[in-house]
């Protein structure tokens, strides 16, 4: 091929952008930023259809008296924020659900930290104490709520109590395991260093159990709502479980359904703030986005 024609081909060809690396970025983020409009549009979409299948199923075919429907909901939640409960605003109720929850939460969280990591690491012990932790989670602990109430009495202390019992076990175990998988090798490598038992726990073992510790605070958490609402059910004087039991006990379906959804929203807002604590400890974490992997 002469050398003409080698020219003549390579003017005529099409000539290729290169981009920077500002429109990569651009491009990357657009296309993010599409397919996360993509993915709110279909959930909105399929809570769409199931509030119009069942409002309309409610409205034609079932007794609402018995399931609700939507627009009850949406009137039983609007006089909750507009007008108040039987019980006072309800922004105290939830306020009073929170913080049951939130107290129980961090004390369970504290109180299972602290022993599943030193029972994790102590052999000896952990055989000694086991029939004895193993009986005390076998026992159904909603049903100690009743029994707190009759110690305790009506007022936070029970409710704390029994979101204390549920939290401790859930983060118990994974604290447990979580120091239980700690490597051999880096803990004997740091002791013959010098590194203490109280330097080894506070530099290896507990940063090392931390993505099981953080992995159980997801349920740990939803176990503090039900803890603090089935608290309140047994028995109380304010909080979102009292709205809950005297809806039932008025056939208020709407009510219950309402109550539902105002614990469901709090769950989710304290699911993304655990989940935004656990990016921002655990950053030294290999990134798990780019796997192809669903549910």
């Amino acid at each position: 091929m002469s050398h003409s024609v080698l020219t003549e081909a390579a003017e005529s060809a099409p000539e290729v952008e290169i981009e920077t690396e500002q429109q990569i970025l651009d491009r990357v983020r657009g296309n993010a930023r599409r397919e996360r409009l993509r993915t709110w549009g279909l959930r909105a979409a399929l809570v769409a259809i199931w509030l119009g299948a069942w409002e309309l199923t409610a409205t034609l075919w079932i007794d609402p008296f018995f399931y609700s429907k939507p627009s009850a909901i949406w009137d039983r939640l609007v006089e909750w924020f507009t007008e108040g409960t039987q019980f006072g605003s309800i922004w105290l109720q939830i306020f009073t659900t929170v913080q049951e929850a939130v107290l129980g939460f961090v004390i369970g969280t504290v109180a299972g930290v602290v022993l599943g990591v030193l029972l994790g690491r102590s052999k000896y012990w952990a055989e000694v104490l086991a029939p004895f932790i193993k009986a005390l989670n076998a026992v159904p602990r909603i049903v100690l709520a009743s029994l707190f109430i009759i110690w305790f009495g009506l007022g936070l202390s029970s409710k704390v109590a029994t979101v204390v019992v549920l939290v401790f076990f859930a983060v118990f175990f994974n604290a447990f395991t979580g120091a239980r998988e700690v490597d051999g090798n880096v803990i004997n490598n740091a002791r013959i260093l010098g590194a203490s038992r109280r330097q080894v726990l506070s530099s290896i073992v507990l940063p090392s159990a931390t993505t099981w510790i953080l992995s159980s605070l997801h349920t740990a958490f939803g176990f503090a709502l039900i803890g603090a609402v089935v608290g309140e059910y047994a028995g109380a004087s304010k909080g979102l479980g009292l709205l809950i039991s005297n809806a039932q006990g008025t056939f208020d379906s709407a009510g219950i359904y309402a109550g539902m959804i105002i614990i469901t929203v709090i769950a989710l807002i304290a699911e993304w703030a655990i989940g935004l604590a656990e990016n921002r400890l655990l950053k030294w974490r290999p990134s798990q986005a780019t796997s192809n992997h669903g549910i």
